[in-house]
């Protein structure tokens, strides 16, 4: 499992680190029943604080990917079922990386915008 932090990007630490590892919990590369680094290590590896991966584990969490227990530490449950999204977002998804790609802008660079577009329509 590599994970990697840009302090330079965006987006906070603790999201870069929950969206990695549900991206390797989604693919396959991290099973159910496997372990993650506790929090102080993987904290260290990256050279954030422990409080920022305590963050991301809360998250992925909250969202059923892992459990933390006491003794066995932070376990990956498996992947929840996440609907399908319909074939006009995927494609739109697919214009935007096309776009975002010729434009010559990076991948959390156009995460960011989506972001801000989903805030933006969330308000209108």
């Amino acid at each position: 499992m590599d994970i990697t932090v840009d302090v330079t990007s965006p987006t906070p630490p603790y999201e870069q680190i929950r969206a990695q590892v549900a991206g390797f919990i989604a693919n396959g590369l991290l099973l159910a029943g496997a372990r993650l680094p506790t929090m102080r290590a993987l904290a260290a590896d990256l050279g954030v604080a422990v409080g920022t991966v305590a963050r991301a584990y809360r998250e992925l969490e909250a969202g059923g990917l892992v459990a933390s227990r006491r003794r066995t530490g932070t376990v990956v449950t498996g992947s929840p079922t996440a609907p399908t999204p319909p074939a006009a977002v995927r494609e739109a998804a697919d214009e935007l990386a096309a776009r975002a790609t010729r434009a010559e802008l990076d991948e959390e660079t156009t995460v960011a915008v989506l972001r801000a577009a989903f805030a933006k329509a969330s308000r209108a």
